[in-house]
């Protein structure tokens, strides 16, 4: 039987694995690794993860954050995954930051570009029957959205659509202005407005026609400050 040589490196990521699949019931994602040895990035913890499967240790389910498993173990799950605390989850793309505050310039258009390894998972019940190809996610900077309890560094769900009621929370690129905002939309005659719910602070009002919704919020992550 060939002898498999593998890196201290690839050890111990074998061996976390293999530990974190036994006291929770479920693999560890590509940054849990990283994080419990010492590896800061994910391409080189990618790295490490398909030389074993290189040499038939672990198995990989691609576009899918927990997709890992011990080769001679029971076949990987499939999206969305029920866990060993019953609750159903669902993977959504955290695509980057928006501000509840004043608009914020962008370098270009509002675009959402992001790793593949930045995924978080939240309970299927928060977004409902909402699939996880129309979700994504962005990190709020700022607190002027703060009365309808979204503070600084919380996490929004949104689902994509360039469409809005009054009153909804909704992620907006103004286009004549090249600056990006989170408030609830309300639309008045050819205008709109944007309401922060923070009194200290005042409304925007914009042409209708420069407000591209790129989402409207469903939920909110709290960060515990």
């Amino acid at each position: 039987m060939e002898q498999i040589n593998l890196s201290a490196r690839q050890k111990k990521i074998l061996k976390f694995i293999e530990t974190f699949l036994k006291e929770n019931g479920y693999p560890p994602t590509i940054r849990e690794i990283g994080e419990a040895v010492d590896i800061a990035s994910t391409s080189v913890v990618n790295y490490n993860l398909n030389k074993l499967v290189e040499h038939g240790l672990i198995e990989r389910a691609p576009e899918v954050s927990r997709g890992l498993r011990l080769v001679g173990q029971e076949p990987l799950p499939e999206l969305p995954v029920q866990y060993a605390d019953s609750k159903v989850v669902t993977q959504i793309p955290l695509v980057g930051k928006i501000a509840a505050s004043l608009p914020v310039p962008q370098p270009e258009d509002f675009g959402y570009y992001y790793d593949k390894d930045d995924l978080i998972e939240v309970p299927q019940s928060i977004v409902g029957a909402v699939s996880s190809t129309d979700l994504f996610a962005l990190r709020v900077t700022g607190d002027s959205m703060i009365d309808a309890m979204v503070a600084d560094g919380d996490i929004v769900i949104l689902k994509r659509q360039n469409i809005a009621r009054n009153g909804d929370m909704v992620a907006v690129w103004l286009s004549e202005r090249g600056e990006t905002t989170l408030k609830k939309y309300y639309l008045e005659g050819n205008r709109v407005r944007l309401q922060p719910a923070n009194p200290m602070m005042d409304p925007i009002y914009v042409n209708a026609e420069q407000v591209n919704i790129q989402g409207r919020v469903l939920a909110i992550l709290r960060t515990v400050h």
